[in-house]
């Protein structure tokens, strides 16, 4: 539908029609129509939506009544997939409060940083990862910590046993020293059957900061207003719903919901009604299997590197796939052995969608009934999409251009980088996504390169400019450059090249500092000691060289391979 969109307006009545002003009419509308249905599921127990209600609602009125958090404070929600999360989100946001989805592998820098840039008064925390946060807080804003474990909503019996076991038997939960925070679960009981205040948020007011490194590695939150994120989930809707009823049943989410793509599918699921059933840990795939094998699941949620692993399996194989209707892919580039191998296992095609999280995140999808593999499909309702060149003149189907987006799921911008937002922005404001694509005769768009030094690993954005920040603070590195390289099993992984000051550091020690300071999937899988690194006449270095001149580098790696 090639419908202009000013983001200053309204959502469009045809894409609006229950008429939501803001997330809060939506959150109020599904708990009350399906209120007695299942609504959230994860470590075998169950919220229907008639106690997700309750338990939000008490939430919001405690952040009311006893804290000093106003409209508009930014709290940060760093949890696995627990029903605790959407309990936390949806609690946080009928408080007005603008939610920071937070990564739960961060590392204590990782943490700092986010925390600071976004201004965050307040932090839900996984106790696992509360000795991470209290060596950095008192650097922060934040007042206010809550600190969950994974079984608190469960019964007693089973809360306890869940819980003894993750701390005694599995350890993994390190001692820590948080003065002053208070246990999630008491704080969630303590206001239950009360509502909280109204706070009049509207379409346009900031609901969510969710950080990315675009292009530049520079890591910027993208403001996500309500509008923002009812236009999309209406939007995923309008399109996934039509012909099939997969999402009004059992959907399993094992992708994390402090990613945008799991946190909007998540929304477009209960706006049907459907019954979200979350992994905590997709990694572990006998498990993932097990779930799978008891929840009769009617839709599944993925990306390339987990439909691999899962085809790949033998327990997975002997599954019984007869509900199956929907199987949709996001968040990296789904491979056509990926596909095919999962509509052979499980007689479900993939239904490929592409987005970012600077557009809340969908921009595109495969219809169901005409799939076109290899593509991205075909703009969202609402959505106008065009290729330009580097004059940002609009070249013809067929041609490769940077992909721009408008529409209502755009973001309102970068939070307090008014130049970043500027950068991004094409003068008759469409957003630059920096990705290279064409546009077929019959609106189909393919990806022909993703943007240029993005590694993604297992569907985890990694930017360079931070792995390199990392590595050249080792006294012993001169100069570094990061790059992705395929890999079979997370579709690509880190891979490092030194320039160093001394003959004596090694693969070993580099990769121990950067466990230190990084994020597990950011680490550097590869390690390669280089006498120079290419460089453009002004000494940017150029990582298309690394990418591309495979014998030119393997030259400079025996170079600095032969002092080691």
């Amino acid at each position: 539908m090639n419908v202009r969109y000013r983001p200053e307006s309204a959502l469009p009545k045809e894409l609006n029609r229950p008429d939501y002003s803001s997330l809060l009419d939506f959150i109020d509308e599904v708990c009350s129509k399906y209120a007695a249905q299942p609504a959230f599921t994860s470590f075998g127990r169950t919220l229907d939506f008639a106690e997700l209600d309750r338990l939000s609602a008490s939430f919001a009125v405690y952040l009311q009544q006893h804290t000093d958090l106003q409209p508009g404070d930014r709290i940060a929600i760093q949890l696995p997939n627990l029903i605790q999360y959407p309990v936390v989100l949806f609690g946080a946001l009928r408080a007005g409060l603008v939610v920071v989805n937070t990564n739960p592998l961060y590392t204590s820098r990782e943490m700092e940083y986010q925390f600071i840039d976004s201004g965050a008064k307040a932090l839900v925390i996984h106790k696992s990862m509360a000795h991470k946060a209290q060596g950095i807080l008192d650097k922060t804003g934040i007042q206010h910590v809550f600190v969950t474990q994974v079984g608190d909503l469960h019964g007693f019996v089973k809360r306890t046993l869940i819980n003894a076991t993750i701390k005694y038997i599995r350890h993994m939960e390190p001692d820590y020293y948080l003065p002053g925070a208070l246990g999630l679960r008491e704080v969630l009981l303590k206001h239950i059957g009360e509502r909280p205040s109204p706070v009049g948020s509207c379409g346009t007011d900031l609901a969510v900061l969710q950080y990315t490194g675009g292009t530049t590695g520079v890591a910027k939150g993208a403001m996500l207003t309500h509008n923002n994120l009812l236009a999309n989930l209406m939007q995923g809707s309008e399109f996934i719903n039509a012909g099939g009823t997969g999402w009004a049943r059992t959907v399993v989410l094992p992708l994390p919901l402090y990613h945008i793509y799991a946190f909007t599918v998540a929304q477009i699921v209960m706006a049907s009604g459907g019954h979200v059933v979350l992994i905590a840990n997709p990694r572990d795939i006998d498990a993932l299997v097990r779930e799978i094998k008891h929840c009769n699941m009617s839709a599944f949620i993925g990306l390339n590197t987990l439909f691999n692993a899962l085809c790949n399996r033998e327990s997975f194989r002997e599954l019984d796939f007869s509900e199956l209707e929907l199987t949709l892919s996001g968040g990296m580039a789904l491979t056509h052995e990926a596909g095919e191998l999962w509509q052979k296992v499980t007689g479900c095609p993939v239904v490929e969608a592409y987005g970012l999280t600077e557009t809340s995140p969908a921009v595109s999808i495969n219809p169901r009934n005409a799939i076109q593999s290899g593509t991205i499909g075909i703009p969202l309702p609402f959505t106008e999409v065009k290729v330009i060149d580097e004059q940002e003149r609009e070249v013809a189907d067929g041609d490769n251009g940077v992909l721009c987006v408008r529409g209502p799921q755009v973001m309102a911008g970068y939070w307090q980088r008014p130049e970043d937002t500027a950068h991004v922005m094409t003068s008759d404001g469409f957003l630059k996504t920096g990705d290279i694509a064409t546009r077929q005769s019959d609106g189909y768009l393919r990806i022909i390169d993703r943007a240029k030094d993005v590694i993604i690993v297992s569907g985890f954005n990694v930017y360079p400019n931070e792995v390199e920040d990392v590595v050249t603070s080792h006294p012993e590195v001169m100069e570094c450059a990061a790059i992705g390289v395929p890999d079979e099993d997370s579709g690509e992984r880190v891979k490092l090249f030194i320039v160093s000051k001394s003959a004596t550091l090694d693969r070993a020690a580099v990769r121990e500092w950067c466990r230190e300071h990084l994020t597990a999937y950011k680490v550097p899988r590869e390690v390669e000691f280089v006498d120079e690194l290419p460089k453009s006449p002004v000494g940017k270095v150029i990582r298309r060289h690394l990418r591309e001149s495979d014998n030119s580098v393997e030259d400079s790696i025996e170079a600095g391979a032969a002092k080691r």
